[in-house]
């Protein structure tokens, strides 16, 4: 198919999917008006919009119009015991009815840290956030501070928020200054291929960097998967040369493993970021690792300085009653060998799938997390070919055709990804991934039927 072919079945899509979905649309249009872009996150924008949920129980969630779905967005992955899981909620109820906020201290917010430092390796303190974005921001000040040196290295295409000091080098061609950052902030992020000679040349050139920070998954939440070995090489470089190495956890966290990334590897980092799974779905994150490097915040240094770090809401008592119950529930692993297994088999039956229709598709993923690429250069169902793809490719998945095409054809049938991927939860059954690949397959069938002969 040309790309006017694949532009003009998504134009046929899109009118199915407009008419299917009215009440969705007044919501849009409501929206638009209020909100940039129609929408409160970047990743919920979509051609022409995406469904209004009014209610999610288990893996599945209902839309304005009455249409159910089968959901892998999963509440962007923080989800990993599915919406409305019963355990979570009667924590929540109980504290609400305690307090939401009793301006003081508390003590599950000591339960929450005892909890993480059991589970994640290397943690001698916790400092809690409101967000994945704050404890990154928060990381790389603490990194700063402990090594006196004012720069920091992120990789190309990783994601690790929105603020000023990590937003250069999220997408291609990775040196534009993002609007409102100014120069002389870009200037102090060096944004470096994944390449272990690129970095330890980076890394031998330039006495400033005081940190890199990696995307354990590789970028844009695996998409991009990093090679085999490169956690452990990067440790090594940074370890000798002095410079702090933060893995940001916020999707890896507690999803990898338990322990998250670094236990499913075996690689310690000096500063963990983390959010999501950490608070149960509810706002939450927290920066862990080190006590000579998280010391700081509470206790002033030789000079009589600290590292000030107030919020109104670092770990929120109802964030961490979700928080403290969720990872009770996963603390042991069992949890994991099963969505692990659940997500294998629907990796398996996806790129049958697309073999069968001769799709150049590929279903792919670590853990609980599964991403699809289409491109090319793929093999039909083959993640092997995924080493012909160029890493670009891969990380620009969402805007293309025909991905946008099999979004809406998904939506049609009631399966609903997070871009192009999605995470799987204890909550998701072998009833669900049949329907998730039936419905891929009759998507398929449309596109194809659609295509101009």
């Amino acid at each position: 198919m040309t790309v006017a072919d694949t532009r003009t079945i998504e134009r046929t899509l899109i009118d199915t999917y407009t008419q299917a979905n009215p009440k969705s649309r007044a919501a849009h249009e409501r929206a638009s008006r209020l909100l940039p872009g129609g929408v409160t996150h970047d990743v919920r924008a979509f051609t022409p919009f995406l469904p209004y949920i009014v209610r999610a129980s288990g893996a599945h969630k209902w839309d304005l119009d009455g249409h159910e779905y089968v959901d892998y967005a999963m509440g962007h992955g923080a989800l990993i015991l599915g919406h409305a899981h019963p355990t979570l909620v009667a924590a929540v109820t109980r504290q609400v009815a305690l307090g939401t906020h009793p301006g003081a201290n508390h003590l599950l917010e000591i339960e929450w840290a005892e909890r993480v430092q059991a589970l994640v390796p290397g943690v001698e303190m916790v400092r809690f956030t409101s967000s994945g974005t704050e404890a990154t921001l928060l990381a790389l000040r603490l990194a700063r501070a402990a090594t006196g040196r004012r720069k920091v290295v992120k990789f190309q295409g990783h994601f690790h928020g929105w603020h000023d000091a990590v937003s250069p080098g999220q997408a291609p061609p990775y040196t534009d200054v993002p609007p409102g950052v100014t120069t002389a902030t870009a200037g102090e992020t060096v944004v470096l291929p994944v390449d272990l000679d690129v970095v330890g040349s980076a890394l031998a050139r330039d006495p400033e960097i005081a940190a890199v920070i990696v995307e354990p998954s590789g970028a844009a939440a695996g998409a991009v998967p990093l090679p085999a070995g490169f956690l452990q090489n990067l440790r090594a470089l940074t370890s000798s040369r002095g410079v702090c190495l933060i893995m940001d956890e916020v999707i890896t966290g507690f999803r990898w493993s338990p322990g998250g990334a670094q236990q499913a590897y075996g690689v310690r980092a000096d500063l963990v970021t983390m959010a999501k799974i950490l608070a149960g779905g509810l706002p939450g994150g927290a920066v862990a690792g080190r006590r000579d490097l998280l010391e700081p915040i509470g206790v002033a240094s030789a000079a009589g300085r600290r590292i000030r770090h107030p919020g109104t809401f670092n770990a929120n008592p109802l964030s961490a009653a979700s928080g403290i119950s969720c990872l009770d529930v996963i603390r042991d692993g069992k949890v994991h060998e099963q969505i692990n297994a659940m997500t294998r088999s629907l990796l398996t039956e996806m790129n049958a799938r697309f073999a069968r229709r001769g799709v150049r598709g590929v279903a792919y993923g670590e853990a609980s997390r599964f991403n699809l690429a289409f491109d090319q250069r793929l093999t039909p169902g083959d993640p092997q070919s995924l080493r012909n793809v160029p890493a670009d490719a891969l990380k620009e998945q969402r805007p293309t055709p025909v991905a946008a095409s099999l979004a809406l054809a998904l939506l049609l049938r009631g399966v609903h990804l997070m871009a192009m991927g999605g995470f799987v939860s204890t909550a998701h059954t072998r009833e669900d991934i049949a329907k998730t690949v039936d419905a891929l397959d009759e998507a398929l069938g449309e596109i194809q039927t659609l295509a101009p002969r």
